[in-house]
């Protein structure tokens, strides 16, 4: 895929064009609806995922795409919705219950990734900075030999 990706998301949904053989059956996979995590949020997501943002019990930023791990969840959703919305029977239920739930509930939370911020200003969340272990103590697998 030759198109460019947000900082955070890595992963982008598959293509038809990306998915492989369509198992010599003559179909042709399904295309993707949206073609990035923001046209979702602003298409989809946010349109239907409808909470009254009071700054109290859930919180928002406006510049959300300045938040690591706002963006993160976003595409996340972005690539289930795409992907369960093609099973007719359960894929929308279960989007809901396990994705938009779920993440939704994080991003909102008062005290989740925007709790600086408000309606009106982005402000930069404090990142954890945590002290390296000693010495030895998580050997980079990467370098032992079997």
């Amino acid at each position: 895929m030759s198109e460019e990706l947000g900082l955070f998301d890595t992963d982008a949904p598959a293509t038809g064009h990306d998915r492989g053989s369509d198992g010599g059956g003559g179909e042709k996979p399904p295309e993707i609806v949206y073609g990035s995590a923001e046209e979702f949020l602003h298409e989809q997501l946010l349109p239907t995922y409808v909470r009254d943002v009071d700054g109290r019990s859930a919180k928002w930023c406006t510049e959300w795409y300045f938040h690591p791990e706002a963006v993160s969840r976003v595409a996340a959703l972005w690539r289930a919705w795409e992907h369960l919305r093609l099973d007719p029977a359960t894929g929308m239920s279960v989007w809901w219950r396990d994705h938009a739930d779920h993440h939704m509930r994080v991003l909102l939370d008062p005290h989740g990734p925007f709790y600086k911020c408000d309606m009106q200003k982005h402000r930069d969340p404090e990142h954890l900075e945590p002290k390296k272990a000693p010495a030895a103590w998580f050997p980079d697998v990467r370098t032992q030999r079997p």
